[in-house]
Protein backbone atom coordinates (compact mmCIF):
# COMPACT_ATOMS: atom_id res chain seq x y z
CA UNK A 1 0.00 0.00 0.00
CA UNK A 2 2.92 2.30 0.76
CA UNK A 3 4.16 2.03 -2.84
CA UNK A 4 0.83 1.63 -4.61
CA UNK A 5 -0.73 4.95 -3.49
CA UNK A 6 2.18 7.20 -4.58
CA UNK A 7 2.40 5.34 -7.91
CA UNK A 8 -1.32 5.79 -8.50
CA UNK A 9 -1.09 9.48 -7.62
CA UNK A 10 1.84 9.93 -10.01
CA UNK A 11 -0.06 8.21 -12.82
CA UNK A 12 -3.17 10.32 -12.23
CA UNK A 13 -1.05 13.49 -12.14
CA UNK A 14 0.72 12.55 -15.36
CA UNK A 15 -2.51 11.91 -17.27
CA UNK A 16 -4.17 15.02 -15.84
CA UNK A 17 -1.25 17.22 -16.92
CA UNK A 18 -1.17 15.59 -20.34
CA UNK A 19 -4.91 16.16 -20.81
CA UNK A 20 -4.84 19.81 -19.73
CA UNK A 21 -1.62 20.90 -21.45
CA UNK A 22 -1.38 18.74 -24.57
CA UNK A 23 -3.40 21.10 -26.77
CA UNK A 24 -1.22 24.13 -25.98
CA UNK A 25 1.42 25.21 -28.49
CA UNK A 26 4.94 25.87 -27.23
CA UNK A 27 5.49 29.44 -28.45
CA UNK A 28 3.56 32.22 -30.18
CA UNK A 29 5.39 35.27 -31.52
CA UNK A 30 3.66 38.42 -32.74
CA UNK A 31 5.32 39.42 -36.02
CA UNK A 32 3.03 42.30 -36.97
CA UNK A 33 0.86 41.02 -39.84
CA UNK A 34 1.11 37.38 -38.75
CA UNK A 35 1.70 35.18 -35.72
CA UNK A 36 4.54 32.68 -35.71
CA UNK A 37 3.43 29.53 -33.88
CA UNK A 38 5.83 26.79 -32.77
CA UNK A 39 5.07 23.37 -31.36
CA UNK A 40 7.60 20.55 -30.95
CA UNK A 41 10.02 22.03 -33.47
CA UNK A 42 7.42 22.64 -36.21
CA UNK A 43 6.32 26.17 -36.97
CA UNK A 44 3.55 27.89 -38.90
CA UNK A 45 2.73 31.46 -39.88
CA UNK A 46 -0.85 32.49 -39.21
CA UNK A 47 -2.03 35.63 -40.94
CA UNK A 48 -4.16 37.86 -38.71
CA UNK A 49 -6.81 37.93 -41.46
CA UNK A 50 -7.20 34.13 -41.09
CA UNK A 51 -8.24 34.44 -37.43
CA UNK A 52 -12.03 34.19 -37.16
CA UNK A 53 -12.37 34.29 -33.36
CA UNK A 54 -10.22 34.88 -30.28
CA UNK A 55 -11.39 33.36 -27.00
CA UNK A 56 -9.87 33.99 -23.57
CA UNK A 57 -10.64 31.30 -20.97
CA UNK A 58 -9.51 32.07 -17.45
CA UNK A 59 -11.44 29.21 -15.83
CA UNK A 60 -8.85 26.69 -17.03
CA UNK A 61 -5.39 26.33 -15.56
CA UNK A 62 -3.33 27.69 -17.05
CA UNK A 63 -5.49 30.45 -18.50
CA UNK A 64 -5.51 30.17 -22.27
CA UNK A 65 -6.20 32.08 -25.45
CA UNK A 66 -7.72 30.03 -28.27
CA UNK A 67 -7.57 31.23 -31.86
CA UNK A 68 -10.20 29.87 -34.27
CA UNK A 69 -8.91 29.90 -37.82
CA UNK A 70 -10.71 30.33 -41.12
CA UNK A 71 -8.99 27.27 -42.59
CA UNK A 72 -7.07 24.56 -40.76
CA UNK A 73 -3.31 24.77 -40.74
CA UNK A 74 -0.52 22.50 -39.58
CA UNK A 75 -1.80 22.58 -35.99
CA UNK A 76 -5.51 22.37 -36.83
CA UNK A 77 -8.41 24.82 -36.90
CA UNK A 78 -7.96 25.87 -33.25
CA UNK A 79 -4.69 26.98 -31.68
CA UNK A 80 -4.43 27.45 -27.92
CA UNK A 81 -1.64 29.07 -25.96
CA UNK A 82 -1.11 30.28 -22.41
CA UNK A 83 -0.60 34.05 -22.10
CA UNK A 84 1.71 35.44 -19.41
CA UNK A 85 0.02 35.17 -16.00
CA UNK A 86 -1.87 38.19 -14.66
CA UNK A 87 -3.66 39.02 -11.42
CA UNK A 88 -7.37 39.70 -11.99
CA UNK A 89 -9.49 41.76 -9.60
CA UNK A 90 -12.56 41.99 -11.79
CA UNK A 91 -15.24 39.28 -11.63
CA UNK A 92 -15.30 39.39 -15.47
CA UNK A 93 -11.62 39.50 -16.40
CA UNK A 94 -10.28 40.28 -19.83
CA UNK A 95 -6.82 39.84 -21.22
CA UNK A 96 -5.01 42.68 -22.99
CA UNK A 97 -3.33 40.29 -25.45
CA UNK A 98 -6.66 38.70 -26.40
CA UNK A 99 -8.39 42.08 -26.76
CA UNK A 100 -5.59 43.39 -28.98
CA UNK A 101 -5.65 40.25 -31.13
CA UNK A 102 -9.42 40.58 -31.60
CA UNK A 103 -9.09 44.17 -32.78
CA UNK A 104 -6.14 43.48 -35.07
CA UNK A 105 -7.76 40.38 -36.60
CA UNK A 106 -10.98 42.31 -37.32
CA UNK A 107 -8.98 45.12 -38.91
CA UNK A 108 -6.97 42.64 -41.04
CA UNK A 109 -10.15 40.85 -42.19
CA UNK A 110 -11.79 44.14 -43.15
CA UNK A 111 -8.78 44.98 -45.39
CA UNK A 112 -9.30 41.78 -47.41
Amino acid sequence: MLILVPCAMAAIGYFWMKATLSDLVDEVYDCGEFLLVRKRGAEERIQLADIVNVNFAMNQRPARITLSLDKPGRFGRRISFAPPPEFYLSPFPTNDIAEELIARAQKARSKR
